[in-house]
């Protein structure tokens, strides 16, 4: 199974080169890596895992896979206290990697959202049981996802981002608009992958996972649930930022090593996602955006 995305700024559809396909196909394709997979999604194992690209072997690492993922390091700085002869001490370090200044850009129209994460989108206007793409829409719902009765009637039926992060990608995430945090907790689960190969077979995931979920109030978008789903093999979800307010564009997190996914919902009749994120989501393909450009609009009556 190929995974199309449509590149917003090439305005194309590419095919994804999915790091571990093989063995994400296995784990979720055979009997044998089901049995396996049970084991995998554990998280002192995912988590053991992560933290071996810490490790000064995983340094040896870097090169290869930023050769094979065709990766503009130009775009990126070195860790600090290194160059960009040798810039990452340890596949980690890479993994968390910070753009240069200016690299990307932050849209400032206040009726604008910029995208969140460097990621592939899929968009709804607002959930129902019925959307099936990428899963039944129950497992996306506030319901499920966020797991918290106070705020599941905030959020149900309303708008929803759902950033998928590559373990090619920018790995860490931010604020997409002015606000202050309301609330903040973690919600415990498992570790399955998040690649659309495992979310055919285990359409539940997203709500299976491990997530942390922060209720933050925003200058023009309304209350927000923000929810970073861990994934397998994800070392930690690390919150940057203990920040009770916020600008737009502040960083707000990272994942250590392991793709993963970051879920946005709104208040209902607020905002509604990009129409090209709209339009390619009812086909099931997702859209891959840069951080800080547009990913949704404030609806006026």
């Amino acid at each position: 199974m190929e995974i199309k995305y449509f590149n917003r700024d090439k305005e194309e559809l590419e095919t994804e080169l999915v790091y571990g396909a093989q063995a994400v196909r296995w784990l979720y394709g055979s009997s044998a890596g089901s049995l396996m997979s049970r084991l995998l999604i554990s998280k002192p194992i995912s988590h053991v895992y992560g933290i071996l690209q810490d490790s000064v072997w995983s340094h040896k690492k870097v090169r290869p896979f930023i050769q094979k993922f065709s990766i503009d390091m130009n775009e990126y700085i070195p860790e600090d206290g290194r160059d960009e002869r040798d810039p990452y001490s340890t596949f980690n370090q890479f993994f968390i990697r910070r753009f240069k200044k200016g690299a990307r850009k932050f849209n400032e129209e206040p009726s604008t959202m910029p995208a969140f994460s460097e990621a592939r989108y899929f968009g709804y206007e607002s959930l129902s049981d019925e959307e099936t793409i990428p899963v039944k829409g129950t497992y996306l719902g506030a319901k499920h996802l966020l797991d918290n009765t106070k705020w599941e009637e905030v959020f149900r039926d309303g708008p929803c981002l759902l950033a998928r992060l590559c373990p090619v990608d920018y790995h860490r995430f931010h604020y997409p608009d002015k606000g202050r945090v309301l609330d903040y907790y973690p919600v415990r689960g498992v570790l399955h992958s998040v690649n659309p190969l495992a979310l055919k077979k285990v359409p539940e995931i997203f709500c299976m996972n491990e997530r942390e979920v922060t209720i933050l109030e925003t200058e023009n978008f309304g209350r927000l649930a923000y929810v970073e789903v861990g994934a397998i093999c994800v070392g930690k979800i690390v919150q940057s930022s203990d920040l009770k307010e916020f600008n737009r564009g502040d960083e707000k997190g990272y994942f250590l090593f392991g793709g993963s996914t970051v879920i946005v919902l709104g208040e209902k009749g607020k905002w509604k996602p990009s129409e090209d994120i709209l339009k390619y989501t009812k086909q099931g393909i997702e859209t891959y955006l840069k951080l800080g450009s547009p990913c949704a609009k404030v609806i006026t009556s």
